[in-house]
């Protein structure tokens, strides 16, 4: 379901069900672009384009769906042509093109472009997990998940979270995972690093299909080097690269686990993704709680949020 997980923590309790976050989104429903716009961004229903709803939730887990959109029309192109439109000009009139004139004849050109310029649509889906306060966030950057999170704060007036900050050097700590060949508890090494020079961040190794405990990757901590990312298992259940920052990368379940996602009817895409939701997110609290002990993360737990009604399922 989730290939990432940008992490943050909720700074107080989130109240809203599943239809006032739904009527709050809708301000900000996706739009494509428009003939002069480079680029809109808006809330998109999670279950795709037929459905109607831009929350689906599952117990007190709400998953949403933020989908942009760009024209891609690079600066280069722009550029060339307001070359050729210059020496056009500047061989038809027998003069030299002012700048102001330069700034005007890229704007008319722009407006020319941009309607005919392609588009290119990103989906980038989280999910604030109300009963336990995280909010997980499928993007593989920070500014895909700070794009996410402005539109949420915009679209609800406050959303106040924080990342997870360790109180702990956490490259010091995942080196000294290596050298010792022991992790956290629940948490096993995998045959995947990246190695970084504390002093210049160009000095990199990225060790991938490799046995960690080798003294090729021994030599590269005894010389300066720190682990910034690195691949584990959750409880043989999960795989994925953790990042120095706690982000959480190539998430992968095993097998055994993605049998267990068996909803008896294939075609039920809400069933499908129910039982993927509730499995990702169980799966996220129990190592989150993990990793902030090990990462000494210090953070204000919000107070529970009651269950909406007795028939809540047991994963909320």
């Amino acid at each position: 379901m989730f290939k990432n997980a940008k992490v943050y923590r909720l700074q107080v309790p989130f109240t809203l069900d599943q239809m006032a976050l739904h009527a709050q989104l809708g301000e900000r429903r996706f739009r494509p672009c428009g003939p002069v716009e480079t680029a809109t961004m808006g809330w998109t229903a999670p279950l795709g384009p037929k459905a109607e709803l831009l929350v689906h939730t599952v117990g007190q887990v709400h998953l949403l769906a933020m989908r942009r959109q760009e024209r891609l029309l690079p600066g280069s192109v722009v550029t060339e042509a307001v070359a050729e439109r210059v020496a056009e000009i500047e061989q038809a009139e027998m003069r030299e093109v002012a700048r102001r004139e330069r700034t005007q004849l890229r704007e008319e050109l722009l407006a020319e472009m941009l309607p005919k310029a392609f588009t290119r649509s990103r989906l980038v889906r989280a999910y604030i997990d109300a009963a336990e306060g995280w909010v997980v966030i499928d993007a593989g950057s920070d500014k895909a998940a700070e794009e996410l999170l402005a539109l949420l704060r915009e679209s609800l007036g406050s959303f106040p979270v924080k990342p997870l900050e360790p109180q702990v050097i956490a490259a010091e700590r995942l080196s000294n995972w290596i050298r010792s060949g022991n992790a956290a508890a629940g948490i096993a090494l995998e045959d995947s690093c990246v190695l970084q020079d504390a002093e210049d961040a160009r000095s990199t190794v990225r060790c991938r299909g490799q046995d960690l405990s080798t003294p090729e990757i021994r030599n590269h901590l005894d010389t300066g080097k720190r682990a910034v990312s690195v691949g584990v298992n959750w409880k043989d259940r999960l795989s994925l690269l953790l990042g120095e920052d706690l982000s959480l990368k190539r998430l992968r379940f095993a097998d055994e686990v993605t049998n267990e996602l068996d909803t008896g009817d294939a075609d039920d895409e809400g069933a499908t993704l129910d039982a993927e939701l509730a499995l990702l997110s169980l799966e996220l609290r129990a190592l989150l709680s993990s990793l902030c002990e090990e990462f000494e993360v210090v953070s204000e737990v919000p107070a529970p949020v009651p269950a909406p009604d007795p028939e809540t399922p047991p994963w909320a």
